[in-house]
């Protein structure tokens, strides 16, 4: 057997990836089932013209109330749920629909399923097949063998297995009064008598693996087709049925083919990306979703990235960016760690070059590497079982008379510390890479992955084929994707200050400027500073000059006050201690300005590829001076335009405290109604990288000051890792409840306290959907109460990580890119069927989708549609809408800037080396870092920092 590692190679540091997670631990569209209690996130319905589905659902709407959707004649009419207390859910039931807009005919990539099971389905606990955790695919993989060699009598027609805890069957399995049965297992036949005849040898029998199946409970249809007609709640046995139909359409494809839960992936349609170390394959996502009287397929084109097939050392000298293998010792040296990082977790067969045993790697299991030798295997000693000490190199040479061709490389780490060298290591294909993509890979992979909305279509169409619904024995799926109404809203008209040519304006296709228009409320500039991170001869003093005049045209034109017209201007030395340096030009700007104060804003001039630079002027800024910071890259301000600068103004007014603009009251009542003053907010959670231990995970809270919705605050706190209620949300909101207080009271002179409060919480999936009610609501009505804050309370959840998509119909209804037109609301057709939820679209691909799960203001379907559309429009960092409410996208940006609110040089180390830790090591990290974390500067906390 192989070496084994010796102790003096120490255990290495932390996996860690960049840690966003992006708040969930099963994002929807990733979840291998629909979450307990609620429906999953996309679901749809095909238009009436298609006709009943085959199985006969009886048509809808027979005493109950219903309304043809949008009010528009001719179109499907949309049925609400009945409205007895017997019909529970966790949001709140739906009680209207929105009928504001001008309505278009949309495509959604939902498929109508024409035949689900109609008989009692049986649904079994899996027991086995082993005392370990075994991989999912090498459990279906011998539920398959049991099912088509062990026990084929017993499993016709053949039941349905998730791979985990779940097999589903059309009849009851023949197992007797006690309905368990108990079978053993093997992958592959034992030698017949005759190969043993021949060979002289029996071998090592093949592994026996024992499955055991229990009779859990029965399901029937009947339960699912009420609930699909607004007549059930979404109970366990709901649940259940929704669970069996995804296990039957994904049941197939994860035995053919690399899958990631929800999606799976062919090397069909694929691309290199030169330098990763990873290759991109075409994957595809499918679920059943329920929706209003049937069933339907969300399938949409997914993409995964591979680790590359072959040798490893061909894919680590890849991944490294080398070319020569003699090269991969001395970068090697310097990248271990990096390197580890990449690999760690990947599965590998040894396979020794040029040596008949070579033939049989493939029959060898996998070996799973933990982690890249410090050493090479000439290097590493080991004590065999005769006592002897030899080197990896040694052993190779007398066990396999191979003698290594690089044995001044390292040897990987596997299992529980066998040592291989990486020249005797291959990858087999079609391995997942569960890592964050490096952020020079991210437009490749973009690039792969995007497609626009028809090709993407004609996409997910071939995908139909490979997904072969039609050869299923359960299932039967229209091919033609489902036709739906949906609407769009007026935007919102916004107004500018006074002195603006233009002081009111409506966009169009979601996009205005700033020309001839002033901020509604301009800042002042009273002292800054410019501090330039590139060389002098890179960025000469003529350019700084320049650059300098056009920020100060553009703070004027938005009507900004600045009071120095000639800032220091200073260039930083490689050797220059950053924070050290800006304290110096601040000193400076003091001493100038007669020592009236420092400076109220330091732009920053950035180099390429400056991300340890940026944290270091931003911890600078926001956490230990509480000043202003903006900073620009020297390429793009080299010798940039008008439009450049009037961009970067907008983010400065915010920071120091003026308001770009507002939507206007008349057209968003429900936002701005003065007799009902309204705090809204935004919050966020994200999480470590997958694989990841010790380190947190970190929580934010957006929320405006002003009665316009346009001025935000915000805070941000280290919490538990991969916890995803916000821990202390009540702290958090108390401090930022009295700002607003404060800034109403005094600023604007209104003394009425806040009547409604509309929080929007981004990062979690539907199977949290409870939690947020059971742990964040509570805490949210508590900080009211302490702060005498009595205010009806919203609380909308806005998903972003979901498969729907939406196709323009009519060419002449889609905007430049051919995507839906800003404003395209949907809430009728391929919504819950119980619970109130609608899907928004702004001039991207991809629509938000909004649960209500609280409303103690009764908004209506129109008003809370609008105010979330208007939200989306005072997003101050651009003169353009965003996909999603402004205070959520602020939520999102603040939990991404929690690592500036560490000490640069503290020697907090986020990436870690790729090596698991223990529960202790994980616990003692991540104290570590919770202590590390600074709270934001006072000064920042009143105004917009993170723009």
């Amino acid at each position: 057997m192989p070496p084994r590692a010796v102790s003096s190679q120490g255990s290495g540091g932390p996996n860690r990836g960049r840690g966003s997670g992006r708040g969930r631990t099963d994002p929807p569209g990733t979840g291998s089932t629909p979450a307990p209690g609620r429906g999953t996130a996309s679901r749809g319905v095909s238009p009436q013209s298609r006709g009943a589905p085959s199985r006969g659902l009886p048509s809808r709407g027979t005493g109950r109330p219903s309304a043809t959707a949008g009010g528009r004649p001719g179109a499907r009419t949309a049925v609400l749920p009945e409205s007895g207390s017997h019909i529970t859910t966790i949001g709140m039931k739906r009680t209207s629909f929105g009928t504001g807009g001008r309505h278009i005919r949309v495509l959604t990539n939902h498929f109508e399923a024409t035949k689900i099971p109609e008989a009692i389905i049986h649904h079994y606990d899996v027991i086995g097949p082993s005392d370990r955790v075994l991989p999912a695919r090498m459990n279906l993989e011998i539920v398959q063998r049991l099912q088509t060699v062990v026990a084929p009598e017993v499993f016709t027609p053949r039941v349905v297995y998730d791979g985990r805890k779940n097999v589903f069957a059309a009849r009851e399995l023949p197992f007797g009064p006690s309905r368990t049965h108990e079978f053993d297992v093997t992958l592959v036949d034992p030698p017949s008598p005759g190969e043993v005849a021949r060979t002289g040898r029996e071998g090592r029998p093949p592994k026996v693996y024992k499955v055991k199946l229990t009779h859990a409970a029965t399901i029937n249809p009947e339960v699912l087709l009420r609930f699909l007609q607004g007549k059930q709640s979404h109970n366990n046995d709901v649940l259940t049925a929704i669970m069996a139909l995804n296990v039957v359409i994904r049941m197939d494809p994860t035995l053919q083919y690399p899958f990631n839960v929800r999606s799976f992936f062919t090397d069909r349609e694929r691309q290199d990306v030169r330098g990763s170390g990873f290759e991109l394959w075409r994957g595809y996502f499918q679920s059943a979703r329920p929706a209003i009287g049937r069933m339907l397929i969300n399938v949409d084109i997914s993409t995964g990235t591979m680790y590359k097939a072959g040798p490893l050392l061909r894919v680590a000298m890849d991944f490294l960016g080398l070319n020569d293998p003699n090269r991969f010792a001395q970068s090697f040296s310097r990248d271990r760690i990096r390197l580890q990082r990449f690999l760690a977790g990947v599965r590998i067969v040894v396979d020794i070059p040029g040596l008949a045993s070579a033939g049989r790697a493939g029959a060898r299991p996998p070996r799973v590497v933990k982690r890249i030798t410090d050493k090479g295997s000439n290097a590493l000693f080991f004590v065999n079982r005769d006592k002897v000490t030899l080197s990896v190199e040694q052993y190779f040479q007398q066990t396999h008379n191979y003698r290594l061709r690089y044995p001044q490389f390292p040897c990987v780490e596997v299992g529980a510390g066998a040592l291989i060298p990486i020249e005797c290591c291959t990858i087999p294909a079609g391995q997942i890479m569960r890592k964050q993509v490096p952020p020079q890979h991210t437009k490749a992979v973009l690039d792969f992955a995007t497609k626009k909305p028809v090709p993407r279509l004609d996409a997910i169409r071939t995908g139909l084929q490979v997904l072969q619904y039609g050869q299923s024995e359960y299932l039967r799926v229209n091919p033609d994707p489902v036709s739906l109404d949906a609407r769009v809203l007026d935007a919102p008209t916004l107004r500018y200050g006074p002195g603006s040519g233009q002081p009111t304006i409506r966009p169009r296709d979601g996009a205005w400027n700033m020309i001839d228009k002033k901020f509604y409320k301009p800042a002042s500039i009273a002292r800054w500073c410019v501090v330039i991170f590139e060389r002098q001869g890179s960025f000469r003093p003529d350019v700084a000059q320049r650059m300098v005049e056009g920020l100060l045209r553009a703070f004027q034109e938005g009507g900004m006050t600045v009071g120095e017209q000639d800032p220091i201007i200073e260039w930083a030395n490689g050797s220059n201690d950053v924070a050290n340096f800006l304290k110096s030009v601040g000193r400076q700007c003091y001493e100038k300005n007669d020592r009236s104060g420092g400076p109220s804003l330091i732009v920053a001039v950035l180099p390429e590829a400056s991300v340890e630079l940026y944290m270091r002027i931003k911890h600078f800024g926001d956490i230990t001076q509480g000043v202003a910071t903006q900073c620009l890259q020297s390429r793009k301000c080299s010798f940039a335009k008008a439009q450049y600068y009037a961009n970067v103004s907008l983010k400065v007014n915010v920071k120091l405290g003026g308001i770009n603009t507002v939507p206007e009251a008349r057209s968003v009542p429900a936002l701005t109604d003065p007799h009902n003053p309204t705090i809204v907010m935004g919050a966020d959670v994200i999480h470590p990288a997958p694989g990841v231990e010790g380190r947190p995970s970190f929580a934010s809270l957006v929320m405006n000051v002003d009665s316009d919705v346009a001025k935000y605050i915000a805070d941000c706190r280290a919490q538990p890792s991969r916890q995803e209620m916000i821990h202390g949300l009540k702290e958090m909101a108390i401090p930022m409840m009295k700002m607003v207080q404060g800034y109403r009271a005094g600023i604007e002179k209104k003394s009425r306290n806040p009547t409604r409060v509309i929080f929007f919480r981004d990062g979690v999936s539907e199977g949290e959907f409870r939690q947020v009610l059971e742990n964040e609501l509570p805490q949210l009505k508590a900080a009211c109460a302490e702060t005498g804050i009595n205010a009806k309370i919203t609380v909308i959840v806005v998903g972003k990580r979901h498969h729907v998509r939406f196709i323009p119909q009519n060419p002449q209804d889609a905007d430049r890119s051919e995507n839906c037109p800003a404003g395209t609301v949907i809430d009728s057709d391929i919504t819950h069927p119980l619970e109130n939820d609608f899907y928004l679209q702004l001039w991207t691909s991809r629509p938000a989708h909004y649960n209500v799960l609280y409303d103690d203001n009764r908004f209506t379907a129109d008003n809370l549609q609008a105010l979330s559309f208007a939200l989306c429009h005072v997003y101050a960092r651009a003169t353009r809408s965003v996909s999603i409410p402004a205070p959520v996208y602020y939520a999102d940006i603040v939990c991404a800037r929690a690592r500036n609110h560490f000490d640069p040089d503290g020697g907090m180390d986020f990436e870690g080396s790729g090596v698991s830790l223990d529960e202790a090591q994980a616990t003692t990290t991540l104290e570590a870092f919770q202590r590390a974390f600074k709270p934001l500067h006072t000064q920042m906390r009143r105004v917009m920092y993170f723009s």
